[in-house]
This record gives C-alpha cells, structure tokens and sequence, in this order.
C-alpha cells in the first residue's frame, strides 16, 4: 500500500512539472517571447524548485482522500500564493524585473492555477474510481470498542473513498453492535497484529488501558505499522480543541471561539462586505431583474419571501428570499408543527422548484450580510418555529446562535440542508455548526464557499 501511495505522489509530482511547463511555455508565447533567451531552462527549474519548496509549507501534496475537493482548492490557492511571492521575491533580488515583467508573471501564475485545479481533480477521481473497485485500501485494524471506535467504523464504511478498510477490532469483549469482525481480546494481541495484513492501527482505548495501549504501540513499533489514536472527546463537542505539548506531555486544550478574535471579526465582515458589494455589482444587477419578472409572471403574489428567523445571539431578523411557493402558504400544519418543504410539496410553484434547486431563492440573503445580521458562511438560520421545536429536543442547539448565521454553512456543503425528518438528522446538522463555531478560519470560509458552488453545479439530491 505505502508503494502505491508514493507511486501516486510521484505523478501528482510529474503533472505539476508538466503543468509548469506547459504555463511558462503558453505565458511566453502570449507575450510574443517564445525565444531563447526567455525559454529560459534555467527559469523553468527553478520554478519547479520553488512549487515544490513551497509544497512543503502548503502541504500540497500530503494524503487528501478524506478531504473535500474544495480544500484541495484551497491549499492549491494558498500553494499559488507562496508561488508568486517567492518567485517575485527572488527575480526582484536577482535583479531580473527588467525580463519578467509584472504582467508576464501575473499570467504565468494564473494560468499555472488554472492547469492544476482540473488536474489534481481528475487525479483525485482515478483514485477514487480505483479505491472504487476495492484497491488502494489501508486494512486498519481497531483497538477498543469506544463510540469514537464505532463512528469511525461507521464513516470508513459508508464512505468509501477514505480509503480505509477496518478488517476487525480487538476488545476485552465483542461489544459492538455492527458487523465489525471480533478478534479476540488483548490475551493473543501480538499474534493478531502479524499474523493479518494490516497497514494502521487506530487505538480507541482509556487511558485506564495504559498498560495494553503501550504494548500495542511497542508491537506496531517493531513491525513498522502505523498507529493513530481515536480520542473519545464528545463531552468536549461544543468547545474548540486543540493539542500541544508542554515537554513530553501532551495536553488537550480547551480553547475560546476563533471568532471571539477581534481580528478575526473584522477579517469576517471586511469579506462579507467586499462579497457581497462584488455579487450586486456583477451577478445581482443582471440576475435579480430576470428572476424578478419570471416569479411575477408565472404566479401571484409578491416577488421577495420575508421570514422571522433567529440570528447572532438569539435575536430575531428578517430573512429576504426570492419567493418559492404559492402566495399565501402555511407554515403551520395540522398539528400545530412547523411545516417544513418537503419533495414534490405542493405549495412550491414551478419557478420555485428551480430556484430552490439551484439555491437562487437565497441570493437576496446578500441584503442580510450587507446590513450585518447575516454572513457569507454560517450556520443556516432556522425559522422562529423550528427553533423553538428543537431548541429542547436537540442537544447543544442553542450554541449555533453565538455567530452570525450564513447564506451557507460547514452542515449544507455536507449534505445537511433541506428538510429534516427526524432528530437524529438535526442534531447531525448542529453538530456540523459547533464544529464551524469552534474551528472557524478563513480558508474554512473560502472552503464552503467552493464547495457550494461544486453543489450547485453538480447538483444536490436534498435540494427541493
């Protein structure tokens, strides 16, 4: 396995140098200095010294099968980014401006973007086509029978393309209700370990387990396999954690909200503000018009939708979206619930199934972020009503509202959106919020962003 993910790594390595290749020698022709004299070799390797310098503080090219292809993006930006600032860096102190003008590397490096965005896709959809068919797997093996342990088995075998296959578990007692093949207990550990094809093995134990924990470690040491620990950290859900050291001793922090930053704050809004402007200035001035007209044809009643819905601490704001469903339609139902859209509901108009399907109901949400009781990326705000269903029935549910709510959010790039059956489904959807609420960054921002517009275009099954 460890052959076939270096072998993996060597053509992500060889494509980017093609792809360097490829931007250098396009970029220079564009300029008219398809020459010698600037077909510099000596340019190109350097640039493939810088990319791959650069990946080692990006992580570009560290395993990504569990992420999303809208962190690869990110960390593809970022590595573009560290890219033109080193390459400037170095030509301006070689003195070398006066042959690669500003213009010239500006293309270069977008065209550069532009080559290793689909190609890192497509490289990211042979593996998973491979892991797909079966090959590519890590066989992991589970030690412990914590709910840490069964989540993780849960996820590695629904989602396939972790790449992860859990071949069985070892427990003092076969406790877990799943289909996870039993082992044995710690008595004949070591003769489990070598005697079964197995690439890592994740400990799910406490820390009363010292003694059992240190000897698996100790066994997996000698055999050169891989160990990673399932830390079971639940009641610490609502809080941001992180790890550090304090010499030898690792300490489990728990920390403040990112956002609690002012820095932070302002870094949020200045975004929300710029976002928004650049939406109404480019996409909104042309699309709000045609939208407007086709609702006000196609059915009676007003072309913007206004709703109660809770915000940042818990206050009440009003929500604008392009209007859905038929004039007049009911939130409540028969039994006095809040009546959510469910598929093919009868009370949305043909427009309006469009329009949710393609989620450009929400673009007048950009009115909410400009006036600042709404952001770009959060927890989607709920109606009054399934706020006050859930806020005793949903553990934790009322921490969603300590930041601003979003046009998007970390739970509907997920696949957490739409109507919500059952409690299970919304206390999913929460889950997803804290953890935005207490891992918040930039780039977690720009992150969702991508990844919704990937939904949109692509398609997304609970949209409706």
């Amino acid at each position: 396995m460890k052959k076939q993910q270096q072998f993996l790594k060597n053509i992500k390595y060889t494509a980017d140098a093609i792809n360097i290749f490829l931007a250098y020698g396009v970029s220079a022709l564009i300029f008219n200095k398809l020459q010698i004299a600037h077909f510099s070799i000596l340019f190109y390797i350097a640039s493939c010294a810088i990319w791959y310098t650069m990946s080692i503080f990006s992580n570009l090219y560290a395993e990504k099968r569990s992420n999303k292809f809208s962190e690869e993006i990110v960390l593809i930006i970022y590595q573009v980014i560290l890219f033109t600032v080193s390459l400037g860096a170095i030509l301006f102190f070689l003195n070398l401006n006066y042959k690669y003008s500003s213009f010239f590397i500006l293309t270069y490096v977008v065209l550069l973007a532009l080559l290793a965005i689909p190609t890192k896709y497509l490289i990211r959809k042979k593996i998973h086509a491979a892991l797909h068919k079966g090959n590519y797997y890590d066989n992991v093996l589970l030690v412990g029978a914590s709910s840490a342990a069964a989540n993780f088995y849960e996820t590695v075998k629904k989602y396939y393309y972790y790449g992860y296959k859990c071949i069985g578990y070892i427990n003092t007692t076969n406790s877990f209700q799943n289909d996870c093949n039993y082992f044995g207990n710690f008595d004949n550990v070591e003769e489990i370990i070598t005697g079964n094809p197995i690439d890592e093995v994740f400990i799910a134990l406490p820390s009363s387990e010292n003694n059992n924990i240190q000897k698996i470690i100790r066994i997996c040491e000698i055999n050169n396999i891989r160990v990673r620990m399932l830390p079971d950290l639940t009641e610490y859900t609502s809080s941001s954690i992180y790890i550090n050291n304090i010499g030898l001793v690792p300490v489990v922090n728990v920390g403040h909200l990112p956002l609690d930053k002012k820095e932070n704050r302002i870094l949020k809004r200045g975004f929300d503000i710029v976002f928004s402007v650049l939406f109404f200035l480019t996409i909104g001035i042309f699309i709000f018009p045609i939208i407007a007209f086709i609702i006000k044809i196609t059915s009676r009643g007003p072309i913007f939708f206004k709703q109660e819905r809770w915000g940042h601490g818990n206050k009440k704001i009003t929500c604008y979206k392009f209007r859905s469903m038929v004039k007049n339609s009911s939130d409540i139902d028969h039994d006095g619930k809040y009546n959510q859209a469910f598929k093919d509901d009868p009370r949305i108009t043909l427009i309006g199934s469009i329009l949710r399907k393609t989620n450009l109901d929400e673009l007048p949400q950009f009115w909410n972020v400009l006036i600042g009781n709404m952001s770009v990326v959060g927890p989607r705000p709920h109606p009054t009503p399934l706020n006050l269903e859930s806020m005793h029935t949903i553990d934790n549910y009322m921490l969603r509202h300590l930041v601003l709510p979003g046009i998007s959010g970390l739970a509907q790039v997920n696949g957490c959106r739409g109507e919500t059956k059952t409690t299970e489904e919304m206390q999913r959807r929460v889950d997803f919020d804290l953890y935005y609420i207490h891992r918040w960054s930039f780039w977690l921002d720009i992150q969702i962003i991508i990844q919704t517009v990937v939904n949109i275009v692509r398609g997304d099954q609970n949209a409706y």
